[in-house]
């Protein structure tokens, strides 16, 4: 998933317009964008949603925390409508996930859903504790993992912080958060997922951004509006110079050599791996 976008679960006509801004996915969102006297509506025009969809783009639904007390109404009215997914906020470590997990177990199996057939995308920086246990994640075991994901507001938030950004750049405990995620992401072989830009209006911000993001590694980006996906989905497509100098070093591997030289330049087994990755992610 290259694209992620959210849209509020509240707004028929947002929801309406949402698909025609050709993200990989959908996020219908009914935690920070809905109101909490809202909530209920939410639920219902997200249930419809995700049930009447055919086609298009992947569907998530965000749903609340596990304190919130609203996590189980969220969870009983969507996943029956068989969303590909549900977007974890405010963990505060992988018990929260393992407890999510025994919900949607329950909830599958009460409605012949298949097992594990809901996935889940999992925000592992939005508070202190989550981000301190974030190493424990390696440990855990759920098949319905498929991607994480950070976030830097809410974690502000909760250490009573000013603004995230500074310079241009994200301070050191929010760029540790990134990086955390970004590492554990793929030491568990999961899709990461970066965090919104949220100055939306700022395409050749955002593009930079986005540029940067993929060379560190990560896989996608979320996204707040949806005239960022055009950008988003171009940055984190591997360009047609990319695809091209990735086969030629397959080809040139074909051989059973160790080290090849292209141009000029040496390349060993580390950019072996790296060239059939990218190439996986093209065919994708």
């Amino acid at each position: 998933m290259r694209s992620l976008l959210f849209v509020p679960a509240d707004s028929e006509r947002k929801l309406a317009k949402a698909a025609d801004a050709r993200a990989d996915a959908l996020i219908v969102d009914l935690e920070d964008s809905v109101a909490g006297e809202r909530k209920a509506t939410a639920r219902q025009l997200a249930a419809e949603y995700v049930k009447s969809a055919h086609g298009g783009p992947e569907l998530w639904v965000r749903v609340n925390d596990l304190r919130s007390g609203q996590l189980l109404p969220d969870l009983t009215a969507v996943v029956p409508a068989r969303p590909a997914g549900i977007v974890l906020p405010k963990i505060e470590g992988p018990a929260d996930i393992v407890a999510v997990a025994h919900y949607l177990d329950a909830i599958e199996a009460a409605h012949g859903l298949g097992a594990g057939s809901t996935g889940m995308l999992v925000l592992v920086t939005e508070t202190p504790a989550a981000l301190l246990r974030l190493p424990q994640l390696l440990e855990l075991e759920c098949a319905r993992l498929r991607a994480l994901t950070w976030g830097a507001e809410d974690l502000s938030a909760a250490l009573g912080a000013g603004d995230p950004r500074g310079a241009g750049a994200w301070r050191s405990t929010y760029e540790f958060a990134r990086i955390q995620c970004l590492l554990t992401a793929h030491a568990l072989s999961l899709e990461a997922i970066d965090t919104v830009f949220v100055d939306f209006r700022n395409v050749d911000g955002l593009a930079a951004d986005c540029a940067s993001s993929r060379h560190d590694g990560f896989t996608g980006r979320l996204a707040i509006h949806p005239d960022q996906v055009a950008v988003i989905n171009a940055a984190y497509t591997p360009s047609e110079a990319e695809r091209q100098l990735a086969q030629r070093v397959v080809d040139a591997f074909a051989g059973g050599a160790g080290t090849v030289s292209i141009d000029g330049k040496m390349f060993d087994l580390p950019h072996l791996k790296a060239a059939q990755r990218l190439l996986r992610r093209a065919r994708n």
